[in-house]
């Protein structure tokens, strides 16, 4: 099954790739792998939520914003490739939550991307992950989540 039918059969739809915020590229290849910049929760355009997790967004719904996160990131791997359908393996996931000090729940929130991952990949999208917690992330998102993502 394509990723692309894999993706309907979800209910999801890969998003269309949003402009940088800066002075980046949201990905870039090197041998057989795509490194993507972080990726904000923006669904056509707007940030989902802005604040911290444990005071404004609730651990649940930042794994929520962590999902779309990484949906935005295999546009932006996709982007690169051309399709998906050429991902091998996911190898590392990232996953940064910007947390009130007394959070430690970052890795349930990166479950959510984590959790996708697998679910549109099966056994190739288990990976490596870190998820760190942090005291602002930019337009005071709650998450950003970046892939390193191997491609045939």
């Amino acid at each position: 099954m394509s990723v692309e039918a894999r993706l309907t059969e979800l209910g999801l739809k890969l998003p269309v790739l949003a402009k940088p915020a800066g002075a980046y590229v949201p990905a870039i290849v090197t041998g057989n792998l795509v490194y993507t910049a972080g990726q904000l929760p923006f669904v056509d355009g707007a940030l989902l939520a802005t604040g911290k997790v444990g005071a404004d967004v609730s651990a649940e719904d930042a794994a929520k914003l962590a999902r779309t996160c990484a949906l935005n990131a295999l546009a932006a791997a996709a982007s690169v490739i051309g399709s998906l359908d050429r991902v091998t393996r996911i190898v590392k996931v990232v996953g940064f939550v910007a947390s009130t000090p007394d959070f430690s729940g970052q890795p349930a929130v990166i479950n959510g991307a984590s959790e996708l991952l697998g679910e549109v990949f099966g056994e190739a999208g288990q990976h490596a992950r870190s998820a760190v917690g942090v005291a602002v992330l930019p337009l005071d998102a709650p998450v950003e989540v970046e892939l390193i993502v191997e491609f045939a």
